[in-house]
Formats: C-alpha cells, structure tokens, sequence
C-alpha cells in the first residue's frame, strides 16, 4: 500500500512538505526548507521506519522510498492481530523461514542504510534460538524480541516471559545487539529489564503510548520543578497538565507552525495568591464544559487531514485515561473535539491544569491525607467456596501486585496494567474458542485416563478452573453444583458426556 499511492505515503511518513510524490533517487539532495517532520535531522533522528510485507521485492520498493530519510529499515514479524493472519504478514510469518529470510536478505543486500527486525518468541527456547539465528543470518543489524507468544494479545495478553530473551542472550553471538520488548511499563522497568535479559535496549509501545514520558529523565529530590511531582512517600511522577502542555507545543511549533499561546506556569502549591486566579482560557472553559440546552447545528469547520491532528483525540483519551476517569467532565469535553478543532484540544488542556492546580492544594492541605483512598489495596481476586473445589488465583496470575506497584495520583502520568487472563476468565471478559475449548477438553481426557487406576481425579489449575466457571457450573464429576455465574447463583445439571469440557 505504501507503493502504490502518494495519499498512504503522505498518511504514515512524512519527510517532505510536498509528500513523497515520486521515489527519491540516490543522488537526490534536498534544502532544509524542503524538509518536514519525519526523518527531519533537526528534530528526528535516529529514525527507524517499519514495514510489514511478505514480498521481498515489494519491500525493497517501499523500503527505497524511506531509506534517504531514516537510518534503518525495519521488519514487523510481531503483530499478531487478525488482520495479519488474513493479510499473511506480522507473526503469521513465522511458519515460513525462508520467506523471512528472503525478505531481510533482499533489503541486506540493496539497501543503503541498515536493516533490523522484530520477532516474537515461539513454544520452547530452542526453537526461538534458531528463529533469531535464521534472522540475523539474513543480515539483519538489530534484533528485538518480543518475550510474548503470538496467541498472548488482548485479553490473552498475559506477561512476557524474559528468560526466553535471556536465553537468547546467553546463546546468541555476543556482538548480536539485542533490544527486549514487553513489561516495560514504568521507568522502573527499563534497568530491571536491561538486567533481567542482559539486552542492549528496551521497547515500549503501550507503556509509551500511556506515559510518554516513561524515558524522561527522574530529577533528583528537590529539583522537581514544575512538571515532575513527587509525594510525601517518595514516589512521583511527570504530571500529565506538563506532559499534555509539551504535546500541545509540538503540535504548534512543528505541524501547524506558530508560536505556542502565551501561558501561566504551571501551578505549584507554594506560589502567590495571584497565580489561584482564573486566566481569560479558562474563564472561556466554562462554556465548553456546559452542553447546549437543545440541539444546535455545529459550525461547519473544514475537516483536516493531517494525520498529527487527526490523532489528537486518542493519543490523549490514553495520556489521560486515570484523570477523565474521575473528571468525567473533562472525558466529555474531550470526546466532542473534533480533529483539527486546536482552541477546542487548548480549553480541555486549561480544564486539566484547573483540576490539577486543585488536587495539589488538596493534597497539601491534608498533608495527603486525600489521597489515601486511592492507595488503598486494590481487593486481591475473589477466594471461590468451599464446596466448588476451585482454587484462588495465585498472586502471579494476578495483576493487583503490579496495580499497587505502578499506582500513581490520577493526575500523574500512569501506565495501564491489563487484567491477567486468569482475571480476565474469572470476570467473563475473556471467552476461550471452540478451538481452545477442545483441546482443553483433550488435555482433561488425557489426565482422566492416567488417573484411572488409581481413581484420582485431576485438580484444575487457577486458569483452567476460572475457565471452566467462566462457561459452566459443574465440576468434573458431573455433579449439580452452585456457583456464581455471570454475577448471580445458579443451579446447573449436565450430562455425564458433556462433563469433560465443562
């Protein structure tokens, strides 16, 4: 797609103000006001660009078109989204060895600047090791290891598992540069990580997209200043009015290309009297927050098609999510700007530093005392009865140790920690395939066989128990049993052939 038509180009990679109309030939030079956003050396280098593709000679076109404004091209073998199995690309590559092979190779050979690749682990280490042999054998410069499997998305997201990038590590020819991916969802995580895997760099996507400024630098104690916050424990974080601030200033200085508004610091609660006063923006705040009494027709603003401004909205429905979490105002402000829509983005950034200003005057009055609510321990997962026979589940299977560990004040930046799929089972958000239910169905046969000599029946594991009440209310046995299905008791009778799968 990237080939074929200038307006895809223009939509993912933007190196030129008048678009990458043509391919760029070898010898083609451009002037400083030629020049753009992506690539730009002034403020975008080191840059590399990522391409999914299962055509070498595809590859080698699209690659061509990047290569004099990035210092390597990339190969995505990680994506494990639908869309990659039915468009054959991303992890669903994997199978084909030889294809991959020819596809980093091609690149290797014809490319000007450096290629790399990003894999995910398969089944056991041993086969992981030669997936990443086979993959630097084909000249790829860097590798980056993704510690999950590709089934581990979405709710299956789980953890990644470390020791398999360790292993590579320990086995792989030690001049191999080796970045790790997956886990990193605090600052924190970064040196644990490097140490864990004995990487040479981290990757952060999600973590990133949550808290940008997870690879900001931690002031020293009492050199906060303004946009770094740290309480009475210690512990702290970049605020997210500071970090929405630098977003909104990119966006002016580098795509719309004007000065940023004239602001008021941001607010700290030993500052004047003076600085509590409400500036003109947010006087004007106030009508944005109220909706209309009735319907009113919207004026009609020309739609953009910029895609750093179509972006806007859900680059901060993530930045923001803890905050408009409690402000609901602000979320609903927020969802009703429209792409382009710049004062609408600035007065919802005035509202953010309103109630930020406010939480820290809080917070300082009760000497944190208001924030004591909301550090309490989140509730470990739900002890299941007695009579069901069904385990809790184990504290690692559990994402309320990592919850306490990464909570922060809903107005400091925060990662999101996703539900382990043994929580995600127990809740029903998670529902296993027929595909899954049958060889879960197999496995239970399987275990029933070799205990029937000695009449045991095998004990269900955290998951496959949460599963299993996740489906049914029956145990193994095939008696009627009481258990809370979907948020309420119910009885449940199954026949004696069903009692296998749940």
């Amino acid at each position: 797609m990237f080939t074929e038509t200038a307006k895809f180009r223009d939509h993912h990679f933007q190196p030129l103000r008048n678009g990458l109309t043509n391919k760029p030939n070898g010898s083609d030079k451009y002037a400083q006001s030629e020049l753009y956003l992506d690539g730009n050396p002034s403020v975008d280098r080191p840059i590399i660009v990522q391409f999914c593709a299962n055509d070498p000679a595809e590859l080698l076109d699209a690659a061509q078109y990047v290569a004099p404004f990035c210092d390597a091209v990339d190969l995505n073998l990680g994506c494990p989204q639908g869309i990659a199995r039915k468009g054959r690309y991303g992890a669903f590559l994997q199978e084909d060895q030889e294809l991959i092979y020819k596809l980093i190779n091609t690149l290797h050979i014809n490319l000007s600047v450096p290629v790399t690749a990003k894999m995910r682990i398969l089944e056991s280490k041993e086969e992981t090791l030669n997936y990443a042999k086979k993959i630097l054998s084909a000249g790829a410069s860097i590798l980056t290891v993704h510690g999950r499997h590709r089934d581990q998305k979405g709710h299956k997201t789980g953890l990644a598992d470390w020791s398999v990038i360790r292993y590579l590590r320990e086995n792989l020819p030690k001049e191999t540069v080796l970045f790790a991916n997956g886990n990193i969802l605090r600052t924190e995580d970064i040196d644990k990580c490097l140490e864990e895997t004995g990487a040479d760099a981290v990757m952060s996507a999600e973590g990133n997209l949550y808290d940008p400024s997870i690879f900001g630098e931690v002031p020293p104690i009492g050199e906060e200043g303004r946009e770094y916050w740290r309480g009475r424990d210690g512990k702290g974080g970049y605020r997210m009015d500071a970090v929405f601030r630098r977003y909104m200033d990119i966006l002016y200085k580098h795509v719309l290309e004007v000065p940023p508004p004239a602001r008021k610091p941001l607010f700290l609660p030993n500052d004047s009297p003076s600085a509590l006063e409400p500036c003109a923006e947010e006087e004007a705040v106030n009508d944005v927050e109220r909706p209309p009494k009735k319907k009113q027709k919207r004026d009609q603003k020309e739609k953009t098609s910029s895609p750093n401004l179509l972006a806007m909205q859900p680059h901060l429905f993530h930045l923001l999510r803890p905050l408009v979490s409690k402000h609901h105002h602000i979320r609903d402000a927020l969802a009703r700007c429209k792409a382009g829509d710049i004062a609408a983005f600035e007065a919802v950034l005035q509202m953010v530093e309103a109630v930020t200003r406010d939480a820290l005057i809080e917070y300082e009055a009760t000497d944190g005392k208001s924030m004591e609510a909301d550090f309490q321990d989140p509730p470990a997962p739900a002890a299941s009865s007695e009579k069901d026979g069904s385990n809790d589940v184990a504290l690692d299977e559990s994402s309320v140790q990592t919850v306490k560990e990464c909570k922060r004040p809903w107005w400091i930046c925060q990662p999101y920690v996703r539900p382990l799929p043994a929580e995600a089972l127990k809740k029903g958000a998670l529902h296993l395939s027929k595909k899954e239910l049958a060889k879960m169905a197999e496995e239970e046969q399987r275990k029933k066989l070799e205990s029937s000599k000695s009449f045991e029946i095998p004990k269900p594991s955290a998951i496959e128990f949460a599963s299993l009440a996740s489906m049914s209310a029956v145990d193994v046995l095939g008696h009627t049993e009481l258990e809370d299905v979907n948020g309420g008791p119910e009885t449940v009778e199954a026949p004696k052939e069903g009692l296998v799968c749940g």
